[in-house]
């Protein structure tokens, strides 16, 4: 007998699934990074430091924001570890941050788009 306690024996190997599931905390972490690409603006942001380093200026030109409007959304991509910033002199430069959720989240937005990633071209 299972010792999840199911209701139902549908032959279907749920238990085996089941063995396999990430637990609370690991799902928490996933939507938390989730739910910081829920903001077009994030995404536009998002998308431009998949490709480049730049500094909250251009970020804020590029994107037709005012550039404390743009330091929020980069704080709230730094604090879920999607980008990481680089400081030179009293500049601060952004970019994706070298971990395998954010590359993932870069091939996964450049497919969504169906572009080539253009810095590798």
């Amino acid at each position: 007998m299972s010792h999840y306690n199911l209701p139902h024996n549908h032959g279907q190997n749920i238990e085996r699934v089941l063995d396999k599931m990430p637990s609370v905390k690991g799902f928490t972490n996933i939507a938390f990074l989730f739910q910081q690409l829920d903001d077009p603006t994030r995404l536009r942001i998002l998308w431009l430091l998949c490709h480049c380093e730049e500094c909250v200026c251009n970020i804020a030109a590029a994107v037709d924001m005012s550039a404390p409007a743009v330091s929020h959304h980069l704080r709230i991509l730094k604090k879920s570890g999607i980008i990481s910033s680089r400081r030179e002199g009293k500049e601060v430069y952004y970019s994706l941050s070298d971990t395998q959720q954010a590359k993932l989240l870069h091939r996964s937005i450049d497919a969504l788009f169906e572009i080539s990633c253009p810095t590798n071209q």
